[in-house]
């Protein structure tokens, strides 16, 4: 972000100038995003701080419609003529571009009338030296575990931001958020039998990031149970994700449902709807009130209340992920999923995601398998959206006689998604540490591609 000039003391205001300049200019509708941030971040490596940066500034964005056509500009200018150049940009190119027949503001009965508080604005902003001194604290006890060799360093940041979003069809909503995190990765072993691995925590308040010595101890810990790993063979065997890359096979399930894709018709899970996806005991939340959530927002990027709602539910797959746009291609209802950024129009987006836990330890996923992989490491983004096929490079730990038995690398594990959502089975030791979160979960009937 920029600040070519001062923020003024009433932004709501600002936008509705905007707005009224962008009608008086031929727009027949327009709305406006003004997004407000600051973000710090500081690394930390050997003991030593480096690349401490702060940024502050601000971006708007305007979007103007005449009949279907639809144009969108950003500016860092916050001037009167800045302001002028940028509504006369707007309109000359919504004139000059074609038709977009799924174009349009929300309609004013589907706007936001009831704005909660999820809690999402922490006003604290620690001081350099304090983030000096976490960040030392998290690495020191990383290194501190025997057996640890380097560090690839420990990093520290937060941010803060104000959007403020107006629309001639009558809205005009403010919402503030703030996102604070803190990582370390180190390494152990010599030479080419070296291997890392890493342990963060991200909250939307200081106070609830988890304590700086104790991710450190975890990622030095983590790196150590990876020392010596063997090859294994090729086989066909269950596998047992960690919840850390457990969720990337929500995140896979939420883009098979995200309504442009579905829109274009280039999703697995295309017809789908109000179909049998995952198992009968499988239930997936999109919860964009949860207070302190990572994504929570109580308005989405076009003004439209948002809500909870189970998107897997008893495994029946029962909506997509609408913004306006694909719900009118689609001719559904938005899902009030809307996200936007100050450069371009809205587009679908999940919020905070979890799949519920199941009933089942851990500990007795793992104890009923006689050979199978825990995964804790994924590399490689070989899935086919399509399609469905899913391959990756993996981690992890081989399993024998219910137990972790040795850490294994340089795998792959494959299936088809369609598969692997219908054998899931989760583990009843669900966290909330990211954006979107999976317990512990077993699949049985994947390929492994060995030795």
């Amino acid at each position: 972000m920029s600040n070519s000039s001062a923020l003024p003391s009433d932004p709501s205001q600002l936008l509705n100038d905007l707005l009224k300049s962008a009608k008086s200019k031929g727009a027949d509708a327009a709305d406006a995003l003004l997004v407000e941030g600051t973000s710090s971040s500081l690394s930390c490596r050997l003991g030593k701080p480096e690349d401490l940066e702060r940024s502050e500034g601000w971006d708007l964005g305007l979007r103007v419609l005449i009949g279907k056509q639809q144009a969108v500009v950003s500016s860092s200018g916050l001037g009167a003529n800045a302001l002028s150049e940028l509504v006369d940009r707007a309109v000359a190119m919504a004139r000059a571009v074609p038709e977009d027949a799924y174009a349009g503001l929300a309609d004013p009965d589907q706007l936001a009338t009831d704005i909660p508080d999820l809690d999402e604005f922490d006003p604290s902003e620690p001081s350099a030296e304090q983030m000096i001194e976490m960040a030392q604290a998290c690495e020191d006890a990383a290194r501190a575990v025997n057996g640890i060799t380097n560090s690839e360093g420990a990093e520290i940041s937060f941010g803060k931001s104000v959007v403020y979003l107006a629309g001639t069809n009558g809205f005009n909503g403010m919402r503030q958020g703030s996102r604070f995190s803190l990582g370390v990765s180190v390494v152990a072993g010599e030479g080419t039998m070296m291997e890392r691995d890493y342990d963060y925590t991200s909250a939307v308040w200081l106070s609830d990031l988890d304590d700086p010595a104790k991710i450190g101890a975890q990622a030095g810990e983590n790196t150590i149970k990876r020392l010596n790993p063997r090859k294994v063979d090729s086989a066909q065997v269950p596998i047992v994700y960690a919840p850390r890359v457990a969720s990337s096979l929500v995140g896979h399930f939420t883009g098979a449902i995200n309504g442009q894709s579905v829109a274009r018709g280039t999703t697995f899970l295309a017809d789908m709807m109000n179909g049998q996806v995952f198992g009968e005991n499988i239930v997936i939340v999109d919860d964009p009130l949860r207070k302190r959530g990572l994504r929570s927002k109580p308005f989405d990027g076009e003004g439209v209340a948002t809500k909870t709602r189970n998107i897997i539910d008893g495994g029946i797959l029962t909506t997509w992920i609408l913004d306006l746009a694909t719900s009118r291609q689609l001719g559904l209802e938005t899902t009030g999923h809307a996200s936007r950024g100050t450069d371009g129009p809205p587009s679908p987006s999940t919020t905070n995601v979890h799949m519920t836990a199941g009933n089942v330890s851990k500990e007795d996923l793992i104890g009923a398998i006689d050979n199978g992989f825990y995964v804790t490491e994924l590399i490689g983004m070989g899935v086919n959206g399509v399609t469905g096929d899913y391959s990756r490079g993996a981690g992890g730990f081989w399993i024998e006689n219910g137990e972790i038995a040795y850490p294994v690398n340089e795998i792959t594990i494959a299936s088809n998604l369609k598969d692997m959502f219908k054998n899931m089975m989760p583990a009843d030791d669900l966290t909330f540490k990211f954006a979107t979160n999976a317990p512990t979960l077993r699949i049985d009937g994947m390929t492994i591609a060995g030795k």
